[in-house]
């Protein structure tokens, strides 16, 4: 009976998210957003940012962070939506350098090197934005269908079409569309299931906030120490909020990205609150948590909580794949910029993304750390030359990016037998920071150096 709730309800939401999308696609409308000629509002703007931000992995990673390592856990996730400010402060100074994307500055100052390695980081962001969506609904779906093998896998390919099927008319004008309503439905949703948490006998805020999860608080407070070190370059890999800076007017956009901030920390901190809620009734960890919530809330509570994960994955899936269509025929120029040119691109992207959810690893975290250390070869240049306003040679840059993506690579293959010997022996957070401090001493170091070579 669970399970036919869920379905009936996310359902639901599918057929909404249909009949939201644009009667008419229009190629503007497919690349630029734009619905019957007119940008976006502000709250269309902020809506989408939002639900786009806060999504299934996103939300699961705030819960089961904070069950491992109390309020430490859920807040150093949290950390990384101050994404929002800083990115909001990368778009305006792109804009008042009239540039309209970030492979646009980036082309300027380091041709085409510049915009290859850029684009070719924010196509694996975009890849595992699919990836990390699709794979839980399939752990949704195998909790609440147990019974049924192989349950997680057909919900993958049904969401995968469905979801492809309305990003696929619209592009970027359905996906901001639908994203308003998915967004309304998700704060109705998930606040019901809130009200019950704080309301219950047992919740205290108290303990929340003073909780150090199962695991102690020491790799949550390491963790939030790694967000802020990635949380300035964190925005400019991510397309999906980037191709959001360039389709208003720059006040608008500016507002969007101050309100998107609050909104969406909120909503992390908020669902984070579940996770150490379990962790403080000593729950004992099952399944990505699911599991564990089935046996701690009613059905409703646990239905709604699903259905919030639900919404949020669908949600980011069109935009992700709006962004691919964006990036691989405006900047890649690899499709002809058509309607169907996108649509090719969205079906290629929605393939690999399911294909990944095969692999086997269900780690949701691991993405948000490579990808996060992998976008830290931006903040040396940023810093230089929207902060100081150096000029940065290509061999800089060049040995930055270096850095940045072997300190991903070395984070993602940590549990190979030669990479014992470069990292420490230490937690594999400890590892992460140790990574991003050492890609960060050799980015600025190549910038302090060319910028000055440059001056001389």
């Amino acid at each position: 009976m669970l399970s036919l709730y869920v379905i009936a309800a996310f359902g639901a939401v599918i057929v909404v998210s249909f009949l939201m999308a644009p009667r008419r696609a229009t190629v503007e409308g497919f690349f630029a957003g734009q619905v019957a000629g007119r940008a976006p509002g502000l709250w269309t703007l902020v809506l989408s940012q939002v639900t786009t931000w806060i999504f299934a992995r996103s939300l699961m990673n705030s819960a089961i962070l904070g069950y491992y390592y109390g309020a430490a856990g859920t807040l150093a996730y949290a950390a990384y939506y101050l994404s929002f400010l800083t990115g909001g402060y990368i778009i305006g100074q792109l804009r008042t350098r009239d540039a309209t994307s970030v492979q646009d500055w980036l082309g300027a100052l380091f041709g085409g090197v510049g915009t290859g390695t850029y684009n070719a980081v924010i196509a694996l962001r975009l890849l595992s934005e699919v990836f990390a969506n699709l794979l839980v609904v399939g752990l949704i779906f195998d909790a609440v269908l147990p019974e049924a093998a192989q349950a997680g896998t057909y919900a993958i390919v049904v969401v995968a079409l469905l979801g492809l099927a309305y990003s696929a008319w619209g592009g970027l004008s359905a996906a901001l569309r639908t994203d308003v309503v998915q967004m309304v439905l998700f704060l109705a949703v998930f606040g019901v299931a809130f009200v019950y948490l704080i309301a219950s006998p047992e919740f205290s805020m108290a303990a929340i906030v003073t909780s150090e999860g199962a695991s102690g608080a020491r790799q949550g407070w390491v963790l939030l120490i790694v967000a802020l070190l990635q949380v300035f370059s964190y925005p400019a890999h991510d397309p999906v909020m980037m191709d959001r800076g360039f389709i208003a007017d720059r006040k608008t956009t500016r507002n969007s990205f101050l309100h998107a901030f609050w909104l969406s920390a909120l909503c992390i901190l908020a669902f984070g609150m579940f996770g150490i809620h379990a962790a403080i009734l000593g729950a004992a960890y099952e399944g990505q948590l699911l599991a564990t919530w089935a046996g701690m809330f009613p059905s409703w509570v646990f239905v709604a909580l699903l259905v919030s994960l639900l919404v949020s994955a669908l949600s980011t899936l069109d935009s992700a794949l709006s962004s691919a269509a964006r990036l691989c025929v405006e900047e890649l120029r690899l499709a002809p910029r058509s309607l169907a040119g996108g649509r090719a691109v969205m079906v290629v992207f929605m393939i690999l993304g399911g294909a990944l959810t095969l692999w086997g690893n269900a780690t949701l975290f691991d993405a948000v750390a490579v990808s996060g250390t992998a976008s830290m070869f931006l903040t040396p240049v940023l810093v230089a030359v929207f902060v100081f306003g150096w000029s940065v040679p290509l061999w800089s840059y060049l040995v930055s990016f270096t850095a940045a993506i072997a300190g991903a690579a070395a984070y993602f293959l940590r549990g190979a037998e030669f990479m014992a010997m470069i990292l420490p022996d230490a937690p594999k957070y400890e590892q992460l920071l140790a990574i991003c401090v050492v890609v960060l001493v050799v980015g600025f170091a190549a910038v302090l150096i060319g910028a000055r070579r440059v001056a001389d």
